[in-house]
């Protein structure tokens, strides 16, 4: 199967998965108690005025004829949004409908948080791998020793250890205690950076790289602690069983470099889970960082998710749930494209 034709049945595969969490958004919304009128309109106000605002909700519609203008909606305002996405400008449309609390586009608020939640996950990525790969090198080639002892030590605190309790001691110890790092907020995002860098200010682009680190720091380390541990033991598990077959054997046998054996041959072989894992858990991050983004105040897709379930603000909470689902869909399309690269004997088929 050619590359083309995979991304096509891994699209359109795609396509049903969010049209399955839109269902499920759309049916929670409908068991969940009370009413979304309740959030534009105060307790005592004129039964006319309420019925009126309902049906301009669309909410005295059958459910059948709701659930069909929702995903119509939907689809319809896709082609729209992406196009303003593209051509650089606001984004809007995506058919995710108007907030009940600020009246603004659901679309243009998830769109102005989305990359600081996407800098929080990445950054926790890249620190999970950079210490966790390395870690389980270290680990497996020095098995029953005191670095194995070691990394699988820190793996079983990692995993162990919430984030949020986390979170909270490192802004205690390294933020209160040693006014190392911020508490709380950003400073400056990613994007700010490219626009600093576009106009030409490179020496402000760099200072505000450097805050952007400075913030960014606490938030990483407390969201990829756990993804970092696990990592550790999957590089191990997985260098472990590959040390044991007979092409390594055969390697040394025919007197190839320890270093040439152990990482061109039997880490990428074990690449292949590590990918696995990293794509999955990339998606998990984006959805999973609510936590440390309130903890660390974070703005991110994580505040306004927790910000419009506390108000009761459907429209931005579905909309938060369907952007979550695409970046777990893009992450597993990119992931098993990238498969081929890592190992040629993987296919598209």
């Amino acid at each position: 199967m050619s590359l083309a034709r995979f991304l096509i049945k891994r699209l359109l595969q795609g396509v049903f998965v969010v049209w399955g969490v839109i269902t499920i958004v759309f049916g929670l919304r409908v068991i969940a108690p009370g009413d979304p009128a309740n959030v534009l309109l105060p307790p005592d106000v004129n039964p006319e005025v309420r019925q009126q605002v309902v049906a301009d909700l669309g909410l005295n519609e059958p459910l059948y004829v709701q659930y069909w203008d929702f995903v119509t909606g939907i689809a319809a305002g896709v082609p729209e949004g992406l196009y303003n996405i593209v051509m650089g400008q606001p984004v809007g449309g995506l058919g995710l409908g108007t907030s009940l609390t600020t009246g603004t586009s659901v679309a243009s608020r998830v769109g102005r948080s989305l990359p600081a939640t996407l800098e929080l996950a990445i950054m926790a990525t890249v620190v999970a791998i950079i210490i966790a790969i390395p870690l389980g090198v270290v680990s497996a080639t020095n098995r029953h020793s005191g670095p194995d002892y070691g990394a699988t030590l820190f793996s079983l605190a990692g995993i162990s250890t919430p984030n949020f309790w986390l979170g909270v001691m490192l802004i205690i110890v390294l933020s209160v205690q040693f006014n190392l790092f911020p508490t709380s907020q950003r400073a400056i995002g990613v994007p700010g950076i490219f626009d600093l860098l576009l106009a030409g200010q490179l020496e402000a682009a760099g200072d505000g790289f450097l805050t952007w680190l400075w913030y960014i720091t606490l938030p990483a380390i407390t969201l990829g602690t756990y993804f970092t541990a696990l990592i550790t033991r999957l590089t191990r598990s997985g260098m472990l069983d590959e040390l044991g077959k007979t092409y390594v054997r055969a390697s040394r046998a025919k007197g190839l470099p320890e270093s040439l054996v152990r990482y061109k041959h039997v880490l990428r072989n074990t690449l292949i889970p590590i990918i696995t894992v990293v794509g999955l858990q990339l998606g998990t991050l984006v959805g999973g960082a609510v936590i440390t983004e309130f903890v660390f105040d974070w703005p991110g897709l994580g505040q306004v998710l927790i910000n419009s379930i506390n108000s009761r603000d459907w429209p931005m909470v579905q909309g938060s749930l369907i952007v979550i689902s695409v970046g777990f869909v893009v992450v597993n399309i990119v992931v098993d494209t990238l498969y081929t690269l890592v190992n040629p004997r993987v296919g598209f088929d």
